[in-house]
């Protein structure tokens, strides 16, 4: 559907109506605050900023970097995808744990995105702006190598059960480096499309400095939206080893939702604003007023971006 500028502000500001809604936006404000003159301040948020992303240097797996900040840390999980025949090395550790779980993983990495598209130029002034996209890239590395084909995606290396009995670090792990994966048979919406939220936003982040790069994260993206889209189903049913940890409560809709939304701020294709507009209602969440944002529930960070897509229309109106 092709339409000017006055249409589409017709049919967008229509249909994105702002709604009131309670939220705890932990990680958008913390970043706020974190990016404030702290010589007006009592408290050295650049250095909470720095420290913030050496926990994501600590939690690396893989082969690690020469500048390693983090040096106590070594190379670990060398062989995870082996078994599979996939190489499935790199990404994060979820917490003090030694399992890869996809869905969380997914979400930090988006929303590392999407505080260096906000708050760029402050990260710069604080000095952490490399170390900012080198934790990106560090988990966007992963999911490229986790999408195997368009309708394949690594969920999950490592078990839950046996890893919480395990007491040694990584780099002398012996416990089970079994890898699940969703696919046409065992889908998984709910991680696929936070997976495109992830790409999609990091390729915004790349866009200036690497666009290759950008492009290729946004080619993943793509398609892991039109995998999550067309073999809908929560990705826990598929994978069930992950229900005692990272189960999806909230379903795959608020994912695909997400992950649209994305899509659009990266590309500018109406397309998949009109997919949002299209299934806002018969998906739900969008409305309504949410009393939570997390790995789990993205309608409350989706209802920010929808807000600000209809407050541009006006402003471009």
């Amino acid at each position: 559907m092709t339409m000017d500028r006055r249409q589409r502000h017709r049919y967008y500001g229509a249909a994105l109506k702002p709604t009131r809604f309670e939220t705890r936006w932990c990680l958008l404000l913390i970043s706020i605050f974190l990016f404030l003159n702290t010589r007006t301040l009592s408290f050295d948020y650049g250095d909470a900023l720095r420290k913030s992303l050496l926990y994501f240097e600590s939690q690396r797996s893989g082969r690690l970097p020469y500048n390693q900040r983090v040096t106590w840390r070594h190379h670990s999980g060398l062989t995870d995808g082996l078994e599979q025949g996939v190489d499935l090395v790199g990404g994060y550790y979820d917490a003090g744990d030694h399992v890869k779980f996809g869905l969380p993983m997914a979400f930090t990495v988006t929303m590392l995105s999407w505080n260096v598209i906000e708050f760029q130029h402050q990260i710069a002034i604080a000095g952490e702006l490399e170390h900012a996209l080198e934790a990106i890239k560090w988990g966007t590395d992963y999911f490229i190598k986790a999408h195997t084909s368009p309708n394949v995606l690594w969920a999950e290396v490592g078990d839950g059960d046996t890893d919480h009995y395990c007491w040694q670090r990584p780099e002398d792990m012996t416990t089970s480096r079994q890898a699940y994966k969703i696919d046409e048979n065992n889908p998984g919406s709910d991680l696929a499309g936070e997976t495109t939220a992830a790409m999609a936003a990091a390729s915004i982040v790349f866009k200036g400095t690497n666009p290759h790069y950008s492009h290729l994260l946004l080619h993943h993206a793509q398609q892991l939206f039109e995998f999550g889209d067309k073999y809908r189903g929560k990705y826990d049913e598929s994978v069930g080893v992950v229900k005692s940890y990272y189960a999806s409560v909230s379903g795959y809709k608020d994912e695909l939702l997400w992950g649209a939304m994305w899509l659009y701020k990266a590309t500018g294709d109406d397309k998949y604003l009109e997919y949002v507009i299209g299934n806002a209602h018969c998906f739900g969440g969008i409305g309504w007023a949410m009393t939570e944002f997390s790995w789990d529930v993205k309608y409350a960070g989706l209802q920010i971006m929808a807000s600000k897509v209809k407050a541009n229309l006006f402003i471009s109106h």
